[in-house]
């Protein structure tokens, strides 16, 4: 039963840090917020998104820590710093943005154009080694 709800409360935690998440983004575009919010929010999103971490995550353990500790801990110091009212719009927009439905055919469109572009950087490869081999 403990586990149960630990797990259950452990995904809202996670679907309510994505919605903060786009929330957050959103706030950064508002003229109401502050230059120092739109700062620290960009600075959260671009040290989530940046392939460098503090502590790398091949390390076990530890490496995911800084993921783990510090990304929601920027996110709720900068969820902190935007007037609440901007916050409760943004949470209300980022709630409707991910509640809208996902294309599967785009998505398949999507992984076709992949397969296609490496099945044609891979055949463009072999005929350079075809051509260069003695």
């Amino acid at each position: 039963m403990l586990s149960v709800i630990n797990l259950s409360s452990i995904k809202a935690w996670a679907r309510n840090l994505k919605r903060d998440s786009v929330a957050l983004y959103l706030a950064s575009r508002d003229p109401r917020v502050p230059w120092y919010a739109k700062a620290l929010a960009v600075a959260v999103a671009a040290y989530a998104l940046s392939p460098i971490d503090l502590i790398p995550d091949f390390i076990p353990v530890v490496g995911y820590l800084d993921d783990l500790i510090l990304l929601p801990l920027g996110i709720w110091i900068a969820i902190s710093l935007v007037p609440d009212e901007v916050m409760a719009e943004c949470r209300a927009k980022a709630g409707d943005l991910l509640q809208r439905p996902t294309s599967r055919a785009g998505m398949i469109a999507i992984i076709v154009l992949w397969i296609a572009g490496a099945l044609a950087l891979a055949w463009i490869a072999f005929t350079y080694w075809l051509r260069s081999a003695p």
